[in-house]
């Protein structure tokens, strides 16, 4: 069940990068001046890919170890310690994309500024 929970929190962090990313852009005004500007705009997009790949590589890691792990400690029940800690180092890899992600959220660029 702990590959599956980590799993689960690598979909949390793409929910918080697409909620941050959503409330970030602007529409256009009135008169049809955009206040989005393209900086804001690729920083997002990178943003998302930032968090999105590397949750990719976390889900795919932790996929690949929880599988092992768990048929490995079926058979010897001294594994788990081992299989969590790596389990760990690998939602790391998830965690680091958050914070990459975030960093770049806040970098924007106001239009007619």
């Amino acid at each position: 069940i702990v590959p599956v929970v980590m799993a689960g929190v690598l979909g949390i962090y793409g929910l918080i990068i697409a909620v941050i990313i959503a409330n970030g852009v602007m529409p256009p005004t009135s008169e049809g001046t955009t206040k989005y500007s393209s900086f804001t705009g690729f920083a997002h997009l990178a943003a998302g890919l930032a968090c999105g790949l590397s949750g990719l590589a976390a889900g795919i890691a932790i996929g690949i170890v929880g599988d092992a792990g768990v048929r490995a400690n079926a058979q010897q029940a001294k594994l788990y310690v081992g299989m969590v800690l790596i389990l760990i180092f690998a939602e790391a890899l998830g965690l680091y994309g958050l914070i990459v992600g975030l960093i770049l959220t806040s970098k924007s660029h106001v239009c007619g500024d």
